[in-house]
């Protein structure tokens, strides 16, 4: 019973930030799972995974109904994360713990000072005033062809979607992260799309590509379901409430609190483990 109420709080503290800081969410799940479960990376991966999966594919379908979700980027940056997911997955099970915690508390170090940048240079301005679509540069591979618009499928396109998207399939199947850290940043460089919309397709992908990543865990075994099932519904209630407050209590302030906090559970972790070692 203890394990059941900790695994509720602990997922619904995860879907809390996820709607209130939009930090992918559920890259602070591991951290959660290790700390207040006393888990390895190698099964906390798999039920931070499942969260990811049922979080974002809960804000892929409010980004849907909004007509944001690019569906045929979404669905090749998926394909390809795809075919990297169970490679990830599969090298989780057979590394040891030490390297996958140090690569995971490497990884949620970018992540928060990566946060803690953009949300420095966010204004005050409203969304209505932010533009339709970036400029089109010779410099951007997929271009849209007008606002609102398809992306104009090239070679350089692809190829910069494809990689995004097997980064971000390997890194969730070994470390249990979504991988919007990879998709986001790329669909940014890669793409001249409006940022709501890179926000919103890179849920979508996120939740296919964590799909994947979930049926393979509990293919190979490595899914504890009396964790992951109390965990990933309390991350979903969560953020639910969440997005009752966002409107209020979500901007750069809070996004860079948790930047800061994140910061401290990475050197955690690492500290952690090497005392316990």
């Amino acid at each position: 019973m203890e394990i059941l109420l900790t695994s509720i709080l602990l997922g619904a503290f995860t879907g809390v930030i996820l709607a209130l800081t939009g930090a992918g969410g559920t890259i602070i799940a591991v951290p959660l799972l290790i700390f207040g479960l006393h888990l390895v990376i190698a099964e906390a991966a798999p039920i931070a995974l499942l969260a990811v999966c049922l979080s974002s594919a809960a804000g892929a379908l409010f980004a849907h109904r909004q007509g944001k979700v690019r569906y045929r980027a979404a669905g090749f940056i998926a394909i390809t994360g795809v075919m990297t997911a169970p490679a990830g997955i599969w090298l989780a099970q057979k590394l040891p713990n030490v390297p996958l915690t140090i690569l995971f508390a490497l990884i949620l170090l970018y992540v928060a000072v990566d946060m803690l940048r953009q949300s420095k240079r966010q204004n005050d301005q409203a969304i209505a005033e932010v533009p339709d679509c970036r400029p089109r540069t010779s410099s951007i591979p997929c271009q849209l062809e007008y606002a609102g618009g398809r992306l104009i499928w090239t070679w350089p396109c692809a190829r910069a979607l494809a990689f995004s998207g097997a980064t971000a399939g390997f890194l969730s199947g070994l470390l249990g992260v979504g991988g919007g850290f990879a998709v986001v940043p790329a669909l940014k460089k890669a793409t001249n799309l409006p940022m709501q919309s890179i926000l919103a397709t890179s849920l979508a992908v996120i939740a296919l590509i964590s799909l994947i990543g979930v049926t393979f865990a509990a293919i190979l075994g490595g899914m504890n379901w009396a964790i992951a099932l109390p965990f990933s519904a309390g991350a979903l209630t969560g953020m639910l409430i969440g997005r009752i407050f966002a409107a209020r209590l979500a901007g750069p302030k809070l996004q860079q609190g948790f930047a800061v906090v994140a910061m401290g559970v990475s050197v955690g972790m690492i500290i952690r483990l090497f005392w316990i070692t």
